[in-house]
């Protein structure tokens, strides 16, 4: 290096230094304005790493896995076929010699233990068991079952006690704390099954750290388990496994999970530990994501930077005239945000790692549902949240550092303001970022890129940031014909530019992306809504048979209904077979002709030169579901008719005569041609039959606007296509549509009967509004944040003027007008700029999607554009609030000082 180098490094070191010292001291001075940063600064950074730390004790390694998973025992074996198998190290994969090698079948431990060393114990266990028990009027099927002896150490060393013992017989189970809340339940009170058959004593509660959920232990001699597929063996062994143990145990179809590693394969090349494919769409969008956060504490803290700078131009002009160049004015401001970057870093994740630690069971119960691993952090992620923080310190402190640079020596040492001149090549910066951030949204739409989607509208951002404060100078030459205290607000806005501007945009910002998502939110409810077809008419019930068993009898759920639906009408269902009840099913389905069939199938591969002939014949157009879809297929005599279909009575009536004649029903009119429909049986094995064997009866179309399609066959159809009929179960038309109380308490009373129950609940209820207030309460925080913050500062810089309005005669509550005023300044044109610009981006994303499936095949349905006036309303009504809050807050005395300028 040379010595002329070696000296600019020097002396730039030592002004930095300088510099920092002076950071530190004016933070301590200006202790409110410190704080306030700090607090913009600490928040997010505590965020970040309560979530980094917590997601970081969540990756278990791969020996608390194995602790986890095998507890006391020292492997687990599941065999999973007849043949030899190959593994990997940690028998998270396998592969048998043949695609078809036989099933186990029943396992015994008996021969599990002869394949084992001598001194070996097994014991069963399954992961999962189907349970249901009542819980008052209702039955929960929602709760996971297992099964293993709690009372041997293999099984105890799975779960974590809480109170109470193991189970010793059938009739007693264990429960988790969530599962005993669910139940309603006590320790040593009793369980009902759901069909009220049986019943279980609690009595004990424990909990499985992989599931903190609602789970139940049942003990194994419930059920015979060794006949169960999915059943595991813990294993205890007199030493350690070797690679003859794995060899030997391969060779019988076992798959191996011990604490130690098997031995590679000769056959099958396994790769490492199965992990992820780096997500580069996910970890695109983050980055983004991280960017729009980024820049909106920047917006946030960069007023109190600027306000900083104007009530020190003073000391910077001193340090102009004692020889300071424009470097060292700037770093002298960023040394500002480097120092509470810095220290709101340190205090953040300080605080995010306590919170992390403190938090922890809150964490596992309510967000992973399963428990973490040891107490440990993040380092890497830590040291690069730290690093953001202090970027955004210094990117806050930027612009005012520039400005710090340009201002007037002899106008600072005399403590005038210079009226800040605004480039119009910021606007033109500004206009073009918004148009090319558009464009470049659009783009990512058409593609369905999320990342180009938000990197588009990351720019357009940019560019109405650039664009505010131009239109704040265009604003505040409006308010001249305005009253006192809004034209003194916008003035001031105007004046200040560097502090209001921020304010604004990180106002507009965060309006524009709850708005934006708002919108695209309310329209994918509602394009939902349109593409929902019933399978059923609202407030139907269907009551069927559980495979071959007979279907429950009429007058106990006719019972049932009455007492918890109301019956309107009752009709019994019976469907069509190929034989006794041994035979394997088979398939009845109309035929559509020829001439009517689209060429193409949704699954095909076309080519967009194909899409666009597939749109254009009339073959071709209907909805995806309706090309080949599976008919629901019952034999009726008309009976039924009108409760499955819902269908007017003109077309009933119509209907059951065609049935009463001999023919069939279809709901979709494609299938009938001249009054005749054909009709095929596929038995099993027959999947593409040479000479597939149809029937061609009376035919009648009756179009439902429904979402499954059904044939009704009448019984001369289903006896001439060689079908025997059965009793199915019976189809309800209830008093409208039964809530989820009524729903409950009939398939509680009608669980007993062993019966399979669909009821049409209609639509699903709109299950984004509470996302969508949640966003707009964010955007509202901002924005009552952002007003009061720059309200509290221009109030600050303002005092001199407040001081010339008392000395002239102004009253008390004009400084409350005027701090309305400005706070409603910064309040309501954020607000409009971000639903403006929401609507807008929004309204640009869902065009070129539709755009992009206009050209698709099979048709899709476009998105509409839906305003969500539920966000907007409370989004209008934000800036009020922020203004009422600022002239609540703000005292009416006006400051008398002596003024030098």
């Amino acid at each position: 290096m040379s010595p002329g180098r070696g000296g600019r490094l020097a002396r730039a070191a030592g002004s930095w230094w300088a510099a920092l010292r002076i950071a530190r001291r004016e933070a301590r001075r200006a202790r409110g304005r410190t704080a306030l940063v700090l607090a913009m600064i600490t928040l997010p950074v505590l965020v970040l790493t309560f979530t980094a730390v917590s997601w970081r004790m969540s990756e278990l390694t791969p020996a608390e896995r194995t602790d986890r998973q095998l507890g006391a025992a020292d492997a687990e074996l599941r065999w999973m076929v007849r043949q030899p198998i190959a593994q990997s190290a940690w028998g998270d994969a396998w592969q048998a010699d043949r695609e078809d090698a036989p099933p186990t079948g029943a396992v015994t431990a008996e021969q599990v233990t002869a394949l084992l060393p001598a001194g070996s114990r097994v014991v069963p266990l399954r992961r999962w068991v189907s349970f249901d028990a009542r819980v008052g009027e209702r039955i929960d099927d929602t709760i996971v079952g297992r099964a293993v002896d709690l009372t041997d150490p293999l099984g105890r060393g799975l779960v974590r006690f809480r109170s109470g013992r193991a189970p010793t017989g059938p009739d007693e189970i264990v429960v988790s704390p969530a599962a005993l809340r669910r139940l309603d339940a006590r320790l040593g009170g009793a369980v009902t099954s759901g069909d009220g058959a049986r019943s279980w004593r609690v009595v004990g509660v424990a909990e499985y750290p992989d599931d903190l959920g609602a789970v139940v232990t049942l003990h194994p001699s419930e059920g015979r388990m060794e006949t169960e597929p999915d059943t595991s063996w813990l294993v205890d062994l007199p030493g350690p496994p070797d690679e003859g143990l794995f060899r030997r145990l391969n060779g019988h179809g076992i798959l191996v999970h011990a604490r130690t590693p098997a031995p590679a394969s000769d056959v099958v090349a396994f790769g490492p530990d199965a992990r992820l494919p780096m997500d580069v769409e996910g970890m695109s969008v983050s980055v983004l994501v991280g960017g729009l956060g980024l820049l909106e504490v920047v917006l946030l803290v960069g007023p109190a930077f600027a306000v900083g700078v104007r009530r020190r131009r003073r000391d910077l002009a001193l340090v102009a005239v004692a020889g300071g160049d424009d470097a060292h004015l700037r770093r002298i401001v960023l040394a500002d945000g480097v120092v509470l970057g810095a220290l709101g870093a340190a205090v953040g994740v300080a605080l995010g790692v306590a919170a992390a630690f403190a938090g922890r069971p809150l964490v596992e119960q309510h967000l992973y549902g399963a428990r973490f691993g040891a107490y440990r952090c993040w380092p890497e992620a830590l040291a690069a949240i730290a690093a953001v923080a202090v970027l955004a310190g210094v990117l806050a402190a930027l612009a005012p550092a520039w400005t710090a640079a340009r201002q007037d020596v002899v106008a600072g040492l005399a403590g005038r303001r210079t009226p800040p001149a605004h480039r119009r090549r910021w606007l033109t910066a500004g206009v073009a970022l918004a148009v090319g951030g558009a464009a470049v949204a659009a783009f990512g739409a058409a593609r369905t890129a999320p990342a180009v989607i938000l990197a588009g509208l990351v720019l357009g951002e940019l560019g109405l940031v650039f664009a505010t404060p131009t239109l704040v100078g265009l604003l505040a030459r409006l308010g001249r014909s305005l009253p006192l205290a809004p034209r003194i607000a916008l003035r001031d806005a105007s004046r200040n530019r560097s502090s209001t501007a921020p304010a604004i945009s990180a106002v507009m910002a965060a309006v524009a992306g709850s708005v934006a998502i708002g919108v695209y939110l309310a329209s994918d409810d509602a394009r939902s809504a349109t593409m929902y077809r019933p399978a059923l008419p609202a407030g139907t019930v269907l009551v069927t048979s559980h495979g071959p068993n007979e279907p429950p009898a009429l007058p106990r759920v006719a019972e049932a209904a009455r007492a918890h639906l109301g019956v309107r009408a009752v009709a019994p269902l019976a469907e069509p077979g190929c034989g006794g009840p041994d035979t394997d099913p088979c398939v009845v389905s109309p035929v559509l002709p020829a001439e009517r069939a689209c060429p193409w199938a949704p699954g095909d591969r076309l080519s967009p030169a194909q899409q666009r002939r597939a749109r254009a014949d009339a073959r071709c157009t209907v909805p995806e579901e309706h090309l080949g879809g599976y008919f629901h297929v019952v034999v009726d005599d008309g009976t039924a008719l009108p409760v499955l279909t819902g269908a007017a009575p003109a077309e009933v009536a119509a209907a059951t005569a065609v049935l009463r004649a001999g023919g069939a029903v279809v709901t979709d009119p494609r299938y009938v041609r001249d009054g005749r429909v054909d009709v095929r049986v596929t038995h099993p094995g027959q999947v593409r039959p040479d000479n597939p064997t149809s029937t061609t009866v009376a035919g009648y179309p009756l179009p439902t606007g429904l979402g499954a399609h059904r044939l009704l066959l009448s019984r001369p159809a289903a006896e001439r296509l060689g079908l025997t009929v059965r009793p199915l179960g019976w189809a309800i038309t209830a008093d409208g549509v039964p809530d989820e109380d009524r729903q409950n308490r009939f398939l509680a009373a009608v669980r007993p009967l062993g019966a399979q129950v669909e009821i049409e609940r209609g639509a699903l209820a709109d299950t984004g509004r509470p996302l969508l207030l949640l966003l707009a309460a964010a955007a509202g925080v901002v924005t009552v944040g952002a007003a009061g913050i720059a309200t509290g500062l221009a109030a600050a810089e303002g005092r001199a003027d407040l001081s010339t309005l008392a000395a002239v005669g102004a009253g008390p509550g004009l400084r409350r007008l005027l701090s309305l005023c400005q706070s409603g300044v910064i309040a309501v044109l954020g607000s409009a700029l971000g639903i403006v610009a929401g609507l807008g981006s929004a309204s640009i994303i869902l065009t070129a999607l539709n755009r992009r499936y206009a050209g698709l095949w099979p048709v899709a349905e476009p998105y509409p554009v839906v305003v969500p006036w539920t966000t907007l309303g409370v989004l209008v009504v934000v800036p009020l609030v922020a203004m009422l809050g600022a002239g609540l807050f703000t005292r009416s005395r006006l400051p008398v000082e002596r003024r030098l300028d």
